[in-house]
């Protein structure tokens, strides 16, 4: 009995690296991805600019991931734009994503006309990297540099409680 249960066990380990690695990495340009900056329902967004190559976007990594265990209750939902470029970029964000356990969304934006959108996404954004976006339908908050776990989770009760106090 005792071997079948660690069978089993294994098995769930086994398929669950496999959906890690299993998530489609979607490659959008600007004018795609556009719409999630705009959604109007009773979700929360956290969207993170980020690539593999800057320090302080793959050390903030692990904050929104926890974020996006921590507040799965909560309707918030966490999104990684890449911003990684080159041959092979979906396989390397893969073995990435595999090698770092990020189950949270990544999305691969390829729009080189940075002048064009970086303004949409916030007026007060440069391009540089990191920069989190965090959103819902009354409030926004952005971030133009590396963030903790508690800025993060302040943020978003703080959009959220907004939310909250409009709609009483």
């Amino acid at each position: 009995m005792k071997f079948h249960l660690q069978l089993i066990l294994l098995v769930v380990l086994l398929s669950s690296t496999k959906a890690l690695e299993a998530q489609e990495i979607k490659t959008y340009n600007f004018n795609e991805l556009e719409p999630i900056f705009h959604y109007q329902n009773d979700t929360t967004y956290v969207i993170n600019f980020w690539a593999m190559w800057c320090k302080p976007c793959v050390e903030e990594l692990p904050y929104f991931e926890a974020i996006r265990k921590n507040y799965t209750d909560k309707k918030v939902k966490v999104i990684l734009v890449s911003l990684d470029f080159g041959k092979n970029v979906e396989d390397r964000l893969n073995k990435f994503r595999t090698k770092k356990k990020i189950s949270a969304e990544i999305v691969l934006l390829d729009d080189p006309d940075a002048d064009t959108w970086i303004n949409k996404v916030d007026k007060n954004w440069d391009g540089a990297l990191p920069a989190t976006v965090i959103y819902n339908k009354k409030n926004k908050e952005v971030f133009t540099r590396q963030v903790s776990y508690k800025e993060l989770a302040e943020s978003i009760d703080k959009v959220n409680q907004k939310k909250s106090l409009d709609a009483d």
